[in-house]
């Protein structure tokens, strides 16, 4: 009877043992596991995920609340950067010469009126000299003007000779101005040539600020008129043209915003606003051309770099969450809420609703409200993923 006793408290206690484990067990996991029971009403269980803190340190996973952001309807157009034709210069000469001395390279920051390279020829010499000729003869016949309109203002001279020395004086004033044009545009100071100093060389000088983008002559090449000798550009002013497409042309304005990529940066990010709009179509594709003016401009933008161009419509202020914290499985779309607990790290999926997708960005809406307000996993959701389908039928942990 003793020894049944004995047996009878000894069953009891393992039995509670057991029960107060299992209690435990629910306690602890019990918010987790809510998602993952299958019953009739969730016949798709999700599994939660179990990683390690240095799985956790390898993956960078980023951690997070889900916060309001400006959420922008938006169509997409694309383009290139270019810059305004006032900011782009051909360099030519007006004579054919031969190039002495070319004082750039590529690449050379120049300024206005900074010397590119010299050019000689006889032919610059000659045109000097007649100018020099032509000083000397406005010289005298100013004087002989001067001479005769005295004696005509005094009565001494007829009026015929006076008027035939006026003409004479007019005719040689304009003969020397327009060799001193030609002077000015060889860039010859015609005051220095009026006093006999003749230039055996004569410069081409830069028309614009900006950067030598072409050097195309050679020290000792003869150049003939109007040979393109030097491009000068100015990125100053660089901005984003892009196409717009017939059917969406109506919802575009002048002041708009404009979210910027370039295809070769794509981690790059600027934003634009719209100073232009195109009145003429192009027929391959059917688009007109926009502008937009960029807001900061990093350094290093270079004309002819492809973009792409998200021109925002409408901005609502809505909560959101970067894509790569979403996960989809049976239709439905997740994002991970996190917890650590003793050096382990705890993914439990909760189901949201999304809906508009702006760049890396989405809006989401909480199945039930009160789960907003804790951290979640804001990357490696599809990772995160892999790791719950692995441990299908039960808990990873």
């Amino acid at each position: 009877m003793k020894l049944n006793t004995i047996l009878s408290l000894l069953l009891f206690g393992i039995l509670a043992a057991c029960g107060n484990t299992t209690s435990k067990d629910n306690v602890e996991y019990k918010a987790e596991t809510q998602i993952n029971e299958e019953s009739e009403e969730n016949p798709h269980a999700l599994n939660v995920v179990e990683i390690s803190t240095s799985q956790f340190d390898a993956l960078n996973i980023k951690l997070g609340t889900v916060k309001k952001r400006n959420m922008a309807g938006t169509f997409t157009a694309n383009g290139q950067l270019e810059v305004p034709p006032q900011n782009e210069a051909s360099v030519t000469t007006v004579y054919g010469a031969t190039i002495k001395s070319i004082n750039v390279i590529e690449g050379q920051q120049v300024k206005k009126g900074q010397v590119l390279a010299y050019i000689a020829h006889p032919d610059i010499v000659a045109i000097q000299t007649k100018f020099l000729n032509a000083f000397n003869q406005f010289q005298l016949k100013e004087k002989e003007y001067e001479r005769q309109k005295k004696l005509y203002d005094a009565g001494v001279a007829s009026g015929e000779n006076f008027q035939v020395t006026a003409t004479e004086f007019q005719n040689a004033k304009e003969t020397m101005n327009g060799l001193k044009a030609q002077l000015h545009l060889l860039n010859i100071n015609a005051a220095q040539v009026a006093q006999g100093k003749l230039a055996q060389k004569i410069p081409i000088l830069s028309p614009i600020t900006g950067a030598v983008e072409k050097v195309k002559v050679k020290t000792g090449q003869y150049v003939s008129a109007q040979t393109e000798l030097f491009e000068i550009l100015n990125v100053e002013d660089v901005h984003a043209d892009l196409m717009v497409f017939e059917k969406d042309i109506e919802n575009v304005a002048i002041g708009q915003q404009v979210r910027l990529t370039l295809k070769s940066r794509p981690g790059l990010e600027m934003m634009a606003n719209i100073i232009s709009v195109g009145r003429v179509f192009e027929e391959n594709p059917k688009a007109v051309h926009i502008h937009a003016e960029i807001e900061n401009k990093p350094k290093n933008l270079i004309p002819g770099m492809y973009l792409t161009g998200k021109i925002i419509t409408t901005n609502h202020l809505i909560e959101a969450i970067p894509t790569e914290a979403i996960f989809t499985e049976n239709n439905r779309d997740f994002i991970f809420k996190t917890e650590e607990n003793n050096g382990k790290w705890y993914f439990t999926p909760i189901e949201v609703k999304t809906g508009i997708k702006d760049n890396n960005w989405i809006t989401i809406t909480f199945m039930n409200p009160k789960d907003k307000n804790v951290k979640f996993a804001l990357n490696n959701a599809y990772y995160l993923q892999a790791e719950m389908n692995k441990g299908e039928g039960g808990h990873s942990h």
